[in-house]
């Protein structure tokens, strides 16, 4: 058998380039050089706004807050009447209305079941206060429903901010001491947390409002004592997550003491959940408020609060029901709204909660 030789591999050619001074050309653009075309950066903050406002309960939310805030502050001064002003001879007058009246709406007439059947009374026109006007109407002892609405709903967000901002100081300070050292300190710290918390909230509450003189200041300090727990448990939780991160670690080798690295290091990143927590810890501080005037332990006559206020037309709501009506509206429509505030800025600084 013979063999063929074999034919020796084909060389490739290769071509020489040479680049002449106009094929290139520098940019000279630095801000153009360091945009990406598909995918401009962008700040965390204007991150979370931009999920913020995409979010339509959470914006109609933060503008009726800002409503019901705005009315708060010039309600009570739109009209002739103080909130402890009294005239018996114009109470339980029925809600009317300048411009409404004559088209058949809010003109003070109101219906009175007897045992005859139900009929229509107008107390303005019995008392001939034909230039008479109450928007909500006035109640038992003939004090404007407006003005007092208006001024208890500035007690009542007055007393839930003031807490909520103590309750956010004092619990995350806590929370984020007692996760950061571990051990024994937060082995103490953490006991003397749940013992705080297995008393019950109302017992502390009745207890602080008996030995003490009622009022703004008791009730902010019954506040405080009860509500701070959910706070400290947010921030210690996350100063455990954070606190072996590199760059803690790089923060205390250069150097930096304890409270530096938790208030300059780990607390700016966790600052979206504090303020979440803050804005569910509103409504929560409105509705104990709320709860401890109702049942007589809240804010002293002759000044009222929304549950002062509910509480007092409870009394006559099967005869004159409008009276009961706005401060309950009021009392609804802010716990509704900072609680879908809440959400909105839950998922606004945390996308992914919106997937759960």
């Amino acid at each position: 058998m013979m063999f063929g030789k074999k034919k020796p591999a084909a060389v490739p050619q290769v071509t020489e380039y040479s680049f002449q001074e106009d094929d290139f050309r520098l940019k000279n653009d630095t801000a153009g050089v360091n945009i990406d075309s598909n995918f401009a950066s962008q700040s965390y903050w204007k991150d979370v706004y931009k999920r913020f406002v995409s979010n339509k309960g959470a914006l109609v939310a933060l503008v009726l807050i800002v409503i019901i805030t705005f009315f708060a502050i010039v309600g009570p001064g739109m009209n002739q009447y103080g909130y402890a002003d009294q005239n018996l001879s114009e109470k339980n007058f029925a809600p009317r209305i300048p411009g409404l009246e004559k088209m058949g709406v809010f003109n003070g007439n109101e219906k009175m079941t007897t045992s005859s059947g139900v009929k229509i009374v107008n107390g303005y026109e019995k008392k001939g206060a034909d230039d008479v006007y109450y928007w909500f109407g006035s109640d038992t002892l003939g004090r404007d429903i407006w003005t007092r609405v208006w001024q208890g709903t500035r007690i009542s967000l007055g007393i839930a901010l003031v807490s909520a901002v103590i309750n956010m100081t004092l619990g995350m300070c806590y929370g984020l001491v007692s996760g950061y050292f571990g051990g024994a300190v937060d082995s103490v710290m953490q006991r003397f947390a749940e013992i705080n918390n297995g008393i019950p909230r109302l017992v502390i509450c009745t207890l602080l409002l008996m030995v003490l003189k009622p009022g703004f200041g008791t009730i902010v300090l019954t506040l405080v004592i009860t509500e701070w727990i959910g706070m400290s448990r947010i921030a210690r939780a996350e100063m455990l997550k954070l606190k072996e991160q590199e760059f803690v670690l790089a923060s205390r080798t250069l150097g930096a003491g304890s409270g530096r690295i938790i208030f300059s290091a780990v607390l700016p990143n966790i600052i979206g959940q504090i303020i979440t927590q803050l804005m569910f810890s509103i409504p929560t501080a409105i509705f104990t408020e709320a709860f401890l005037s109702f049942v007589g332990l809240g804010i002293p006559v002759p000044q009222c609060s929304l549950g002062s206020l509910i509480s007092d037309a409870f009394n006559s709501f099967t005869t004159h029901p409008y009276q009961i009506i706005p401060p309950i509206a009021v009392l609804a429509i802010l716990m509704l709204s900072f609680n879908m505030l809440a959400d909105g800025l839950r998922e606004a600084f945390d996308p992914k909660m919106k997937d759960m």
